[in-house]
Formats: structure tokens, C-alpha cells, sequence
């Protein structure tokens, strides 16, 4: 019995010497958390991360498709603070994703690796847009540079680009000559609830995004290292190389369902359905054209039926809320459900199920109007009315508008059914608003007001970085907007940035804008 206490004395010791060797870094390790995972795992989150910016959110207001007219719910102003970058932390998890297919078994070219390369540009793509210049080639190294200089906005578009023709490269090399002995959890695609791990779509995807960044730079062309005319059309005279979206089925779209609920749906229709209402940069855009997506986005105004007696299928019966109005006053006109003076989202459409349409990330609608901005701006040897047309039936169709032959739009508003018809060519496109007036700058300004309508709840911060870049449509200002009356054209950097990396924001400012004013009204590279 005595040797057995010294015995446990002896391994109750060694226990403690043991506890007092360990390191104090070990403590900082949380053995409940998985330190490795299935690459797949890792792609998920960084697919969800993608949706950022969902429909009806603040973004959708900026673009000035609907309206907020309860101050406790929010408001149009545009008094910009800090950017949300929190892509970097979405680009944390593509390192992950990357490392863990190299692991389990990934060749140095495999699925992960060439989609990181695509997420990377998305990322540093929306990020660049809201601020200007950007940490890239210092970013993401974690203590090894906790103070990483920015990089020149024109350098991070630079390196978007090669990202892109790398992804394509690598993508279209996997998809021609598949290692099929290779069956490897890292050389896998798994997880992809955007495409189903269809390498092909994903490649369409890369490129049809590459055009829209060459748009965005549309005012760089005369640059000779971005080469900006070249590379579209480089893209578009090569389809082997380069495939794009063929129609929007291949749509980059997040499919909303009863557990991924819509950002509208029957859950919030007591809080949302009157306190906001439709802006009238989108929704008297359409009325003006005569546009059947006014009935499909929308209801009549309640004072239009029920003070003026308007049908809903008079398509004057749709109103839209100017986003620069005062909130007070917008508020007032929306007090009275009975006879509201501007109409309110769909309740058919977006508060009826969980499901009401797909979130729109990249869309076929989008690359038509871009090729047809192409076209009119010269730099590829199409029919820009082609595209043109191409586009708006596309949109149409997204909507269940019969686009392609003569129909009719059946819709019901409480409890009574109307019926609208409808036919594209013989009546809608007709219309001198509406039929290409050519090569010109009156033809460019269709191409971009029908891009923006289709931009309507989808594709993020599109809308705006169109206007932006344009000028097209004319947004509204005004005492609702706020910043003085005037569209901001970029987000400060976060406070962050300013107070944990005070040399490199200091430079980033001078360099940019000549002072050391974080100034959300200042022209970036982007723009000059």
C-alpha cells in the first residue's frame, strides 16, 4: 500500500513538472476549435461572403432604387463614415481554403487555387471602390507587418486584372485536360452551392467579371500599362480563351430559400411592407418608358387608386419617392396607409414566400449592356443595339415579362386581377425613349439607364459605381440625402486604419487627395 502513495505521488509530480514545462503559447490554442478543415468547408463561408451586400440593405438605398421613410428604420443620407473592409477577413479565409486543399493532396494548380485567385479580385474589387488605394501586397501577412503600406489604386486594379487572366488560365487548363486519377479531397471542387462545382460556369464567371471591371475603368484607357481597350477586346474576340455568360441561367446568383430567407419576406411584412417605399430614380424611370417592371417591383400608390381612382394597371399610378426629399416630409405623405403618395415594394413579389427571387451577384443582363457600351464607345466591332436589345429582354425576362413575342403580364392588387399586355417589338422598343438612337452619346445614356434598371436589387454597389463613372441616371440630392447635396464619391478608411497604421493612412491621403483630409467627396484614381 506504501509503494503504491509513492507511486502516485511520483506520477502527480511529473503531472505538474509537466504543466509547469508547458509553453505560454500553448495556452492561447482553443483545442474546441479545428485547426484544420476540408478546403470545401473554408469555400462555403467565403461563397457566403460574396452576398455581402443583399438586396433592400443600406447599398440598395444608396443606388437609390427604394426609399426608408421611418427614421427609426434608417434614412437616404449619404453623410459617409468608415468603409466596411471587412473583405480582408473573407481573403483570410481563401489563404485558408488554399493552404487546406495543398494539404489534402491539391496539385499547385487546382480548383481552390484558381477560384482563389477570382475571390481575391472580388474582394479587393469592391473594397477599392468604396476608399481608393488599398493595402494589397503588404496586407494579409498578419504579424510578420501589422503597419502595411497602401498600395496605388491604379496598382490594385493592375493586379485585379492579372488575378483574373490567371483564374481563366488555370480554370481552363483543369477543365481541358482533368486529372482524373488525381482524386484528392484538395483537387476536388466541392461545397460550391453557387455552380455546382462546374468548373466551366466558373470560368464564364471570371471573364464576365474581368469586362466589368474594364468597364469601370473606362476613364483609364488612354493607359498604357492597363491597357484597358486591348484586354476587352482580347476577351471578346476570343471566346475559346475566354467563354462568358450565355444567358442568364448561368447567372453568379445566391438562391434564397426557407432557411437563406430573402431579405423581404412574410417574416419582417408587418415592419418593412409601408415604412419604405419606392424611389422615384428607379420607379418614375420606369413609368417614363412605359416599362411593365413597374408592376412587376411595385404597387400602385395608394392615392392614386383610392383618391384619383386610377386602375392599377395605369402604369401613372406608380410613384416613386424622390431619395433626396426631406425625411419628414416623406414620412407624412406615407402616414396614411389608404392614401399613400408613393408605392411600396411588391407585396406579391417579395412578401409572399422566403424564396422571392435570386440575389443577383453577376448577371447576363449586366454583361449585354457592357458589350453594348463597348460597341458604342468603339473598342470592339459589334452591334451595340444587338447587345442593347439583348439586355433588356434579358431583364424583362428575370421578371417574368414576356419579352421574346407578344403576352401579357397578369397581375392582382387586393383582391382585383388586371391584366397588362405587353409586346417588345411591335410596341415597347418602338418608343423614342426606348429604341437605340446609335453610336452616340444619347445611345450611351439608354445602354446605362437600362443597365441601371437592371441593376434594380442585385449586383451591390454596381448602380452607384455606374453613376459614379457616368453620370447616368441623374441621382437625386437634396435635404434627405444629406452631405451638403452631394453624392459622395468614396467611404473613409476605417478608424482603424487611422489610429493603428498613422504613417501609411497619412501617406495614402497625401498621395491621393494632396492633404490629410479623409474626404468622402474627393476624386480617387478611379475617377480622374
Amino acid at each position: 500500500m506504501k509503494s503504491f502513495k509513492i507511486l502516485t505521488f511520483i506520477a502527480l509530480t511529473g503531472a505538474v513538472i509537466s504543466s509547469c514545462n508547458k509553453k505560454y503559447d500553448d495556452y492561447a490554442i482553443n483545442t474546441n476549435k479545428p485547426s484544420q478543415t476540408p478546403p470545401s468547408l473554408v469555400l462555403g463561408g467565403v461563397l457566403a461572403d460574396m452576398n455581402s451586400d443583399k438586396p433592400w440593405s443600406n447599398v440598395m438605398r444608396w443606388n437609390q432604387f427604394d426609399c426608408c421613410n421611418y427614421n427609426y428604420y434608417g434614412d437616404q443620407r449619404y453623410d459617409w463614415g468608415g468603409a466596411d473592409l471587412n473583405s480582408y477577413y473573407s481573403m483570410t479565409n481563401v489563404q485558408q481554403m488554399e493552404s487546406e486543399a495543398t494539404r489534402l493532396g491539391g496539385q499547385a494548380v487546382n480548383p481552390y487555387s484558381a477560384l482563389g485567385k477570382f475571390f481575391r479580385a472580388w474582394f479587393f474589387y469592391r473594397m477599392t471602390n468604396l476608399v481608393g488605394d488599398l493595402p494589397m501586397k503588404s496586407a494579409l501577412l498578419g504579424k510578420e507587418d501589422l503597419t502595411p503600406a497602401y498600395d496605388e489604386q491604379k496598382q490594385v486594379f493592375v493586379q485585379i486584372l492579372q488575378w483574373l487572366e490567371e483564374a481563366n488560365t488555370q480554370l481552363g487548363q483543369q477543365i481541358a485536360n482533368p486529372d482524373k486519377s488525381n482524386t484528392a479531397e484538395g483537387q476536388l471542387l466541392k461545397g460550391d452551392f453557387y455552380y455546382g462545382n462546374d468548373l466551366g460556369k466558373w470560368q464564364r464567371a471570371v471573364n464576365t467579371f474581368r469586362l466589368r471591371v474594364l468597364i469601370t475603368l473606362s476613364k483609364k484607357t488612354a493607359d498604357a500599362d492597363l491597357k484597358v481597350v486591348q484586354q476587352f477586346k482580347d476577351i471578346v474576340s476570343n471566346p475559346s480563351k475566354y467563354p462568358l455568360l450565355e444567358s442568364s441561367d448561368q447567372n453568379l446568383q445566391f438562391i434564397y430559400n426557407n432557411i437563406n430567407k430573402y431579405p423581404s419576406n412574410p417574416d419582417n411584412l408587418g415592419f418593412d411592407a409601408t415604412r419604405y417605399n419606392m424611389s422615384a430614380t428607379y420607379l418614375n424611370t420606369l413609368v417614363s418608358l412605359n416599362d411593365p417592371r413597374a408592376y412587376i417591383t411595385a404597387e400602385p400608390a395608394t392615392e392614386q387608386v383610392n383618391k384619383l381612382h386610377k386602375s392599377p394597371a395605369d402604369i401613372t399610378a406608380y410613384v416613386g419617392a424622390a431619395s433626396g426629399e426631406s425625411l419628414d416630409n416623406m414620412s407624412s405623405k406615407m402616414s396614411n396607409v389608404d392614401t399613400a403618395v408613393y408605392s411600396v415594394r411588391s407585396r406579391s413579389r417579395y412578401y409572399s414566400n422566403y424564396a422571392a427571387e435570386p440575389g443577383v451577384l453577376l448577371g447576363f443582363p449586366e454583361l449585354c449592356f457592357n458589350l453594348a457600351e463597348a460597341a458604342n464607345r468603339g473598342w470592339i466591332e459589334a452591334d451595340a443595339e444587338t447587345w442593347y436589345k439583348k439586355g433588356i429582354k434579358a431583364s424583362l425576362s428575370f421578371y417574368g415579362v414576356p419579352a421574346e413575342a407578344a403576352g401579357s403580364i397578369i397581375k392582382t392588387y387586393n383582391g382585383q386581377r388586371y391584366e397588362v399586355p405587353f409586346d417588345f417589338e411591335n410596341s415597347y422598343y418602338k418608343q423614342a425613349s426606348v429604341k437605340y438612337k446609335g453610336n452616340n452619346a444619347q445611345g450611351l445614356a439608354q445602354i446605362l439607364t437600362q443597365k441601371y434598371l437592371a441593376f434594380f436589387e442585385n449586383s451591390g454597389w454596381q448602380a452607384y459605381i455606374n453613376w459614379r463613372r457616368t453620370g447616368v441616371p441623374t441621382f437625386s440630392v437634396g435635404s434627405g440625402t444629406g452631405n451638403s447635396g452631394v453624392i459622395p464619391k468614396r467611404f473613409k478608411y476605417p478608424d482603424s486604419d487611422r489610429s493603428s497604421n498613422t504613417i501609411n493612412w497619412t501617406a495614402a491621403l497625401k498621395n491621393q487627395f494632396g492633404g490629410s483630409t479623409d474626404d468622402i467627396n474627393a476624386d480617387m484614381w478611379l475617377l480622374k
